[in-house]
């Protein structure tokens, strides 16, 4: 790849080409469990946070008016950092709540703002001061969704999209959870990573399989649907002896479809079914039940922060159980890792030697996919790349990016959910991890697709 191409691709603060798409979408900005006071006791007290998105900083706050009976829905302010006063940090405001909604007053000169950013007050000017109507910090909107706030970073007076209807935002809270964590490197090296069926069979190769009774909630430890011989296969034993997939896509209306095909003998193939969602995000399978929806939102140019939405369709999820599984890796409140290159990413030699191909822990693979990425650098330089064939998906998704880019450089609409007026017909899209016959592995996935979702008691009609 040409060094210009690479920075056309990977920058993506205000004014740049591909931070000019990417605010053509909806993009995580934290979790609702960051206002959990349980999570973290600060929140009793204050409910706002400083966050950073598309190279951006903000101040996000919970919008509970002082209702004594909380019955009042609650909304989020998202505003600019920077007090259009005097430019004073905003994320040191002081909280303030009213029957009307909740506001923060710079500590600066008492200015204060709603939720919307309109400013209330300036109380050092002199009585009868009609300044504060005539000023508006910049606000975004908010919405959360199956335990995520989405905030809408477009250009300031633009309509933002409708979400889509995928399984991840329709499934009910019972049968959903969210969690986070950050990245030190550029959000594309991160994505491809998510996108790239090849590398599961060594970045996350195990020398041993666990029982299968103990695989809740973790990746790449449950059983494959189906079976060779009367016996469940651990994916974790497909990723170690069938490490030559044999990739293919093709173009949705959201991104791409892949299809991954392991051949086991001349009567099965295991097949893996998974999504790219343009621009940042892919849906995978955890389990037989399970799907993961991860998107890689970027905080700035060298970082980060994945966001996982979990999905059920069977039973409800044990939200404590997966949260505590999770907790081992990382730091609240901030969700910053515990691994990272400060300590090689906890690596060992000897596991390296005897229990894993990397060597770095057996309970948590995102610290696999997390060394991939930041060990490239802060941002990949892909002009001493040397692609292979099974690199398919990455080149698809990079003419993709580069295409989308100039379609809005044009004044132009960019593909998949940014256009609202498609995106409420997108659904699923449908994830398969398991054993098919050799010759039949289409029909197989999709049956086994749609009886996953037959099955799912929040997709049945009801009476």
């Amino acid at each position: 790849m040409k060094a210009e191409h690479n920075e056309l691709i990977t920058r993506i603060g205000p004014n740049t080409a591909c931070g000019n798409l990417m605010r053509h979408y909806w993009q995580p900005v934290a979790l609702v469990d960051e206002f959990n006071p349980v999570l973290d006791p600060a929140m009793a007290l204050r409910p706002v946070k400083a966050v950073r998105l598309l190279g951006q900083d903000l101040v996000l706050f919970k919008n509970a008016p002082a209702s004594p009976d909380n019955t009042v829905p609650v909304t989020w302010g998202l505003l600019d950092r920077d007090c259009p006063h005097r430019g004073a940090d905003l994320a040191f405001g002081r909280f303030e709540q009213s029957e009307q909604g909740a506001s923060l007053r710079c500590p600066f000169h008492g200015w204060q703002f709603d939720a919307n950013g309109q400013c209330l007050e300036t109380p050092a000017e002199p009585i009868g001061s009609q300044l504060c109507q005539q000023v508006k910090q910049r606000s975004y909107p908010v919405q959360e969704r199956s335990g995520v706030l989405f905030a809408w970073m477009g250009p300031q007076g633009s309509t933002p999209p409708a979400l889509a209807s995928f399984d991840c935002f329709t499934a009910p809270c019972t049968h959903t959870f969210a969690f986070k964590g950050l990245w030190a490197c550029n959000w594309l090296q991160a994505f491809e990573v998510g996108i790239d069926p090849a590398h599961a069979s060594y970045l996350h190769r195990f020398f041993q399989d666990q029982a299968l009774e103990g695989s809740y909630g973790r990746q790449f430890r449950g059983a494959s649907v189906g079976t060779l011989d009367g016996e469940r296969l651990p994916m974790t034993r497909v990723l170690r002896e069938f490490d030559q997939p044999e990739i293919s896509f093709a173009a949705t209306d959201y991104g791409l479809q892949l299809t991954t095909l392991r051949p086991i003998n001349a009567q099965q193939t295991h097949v893996r079914v998974t999504n790219a969602i343009f621009p940042s995000t892919f849906v995978i399978p955890l389990s037989e039940h399970i799907t993961i929806t991860q998107f890689h939102v970027p905080v700035d140019d060298t970082h980060n922060y994945w966001y996982a939405i979990f999905t059920s369709f069977t039973d409800p999820l044990d939200k404590e159980a997966m949260r505590q599984q999770r907790l081992q890796a990382v730091d609240l409140p901030n969700y910053l890792p515990k691994s990272g290159r400060h300590n090689n990413w906890g690596y060992s030699a000897e596991e390296q030697r005897t229990k894993t191909y990397l060597g770095m822990g057996e309970d948590d693979i995102n610290v696999h996919d997390q060394w991939a990425c930041e060990s490239m650098g802060p941002i990949q330089d892909r002009t001493r790349e040397h692609l292979g064939s099974s690199d398919k998906v990455i080149m698809a998704n990079r003419r993709a990016l580069i295409k989308a880019i100039e379609t809005v450089q044009a004044g132009g609409l960019p593909p998949g959910v940014a256009d609202g007026q498609k995106a409420p017909a997108m659904t699923g899209p449908d994830t398969v991890d398991g054993i098919a016959p050799a010759h039949e592995c289409e029909a197989f996935w999709r049956a086994t697709a749609a009886a996953k979702r037959a099955g799912a008691p929040w997709l049945q009609p009801h009476e």
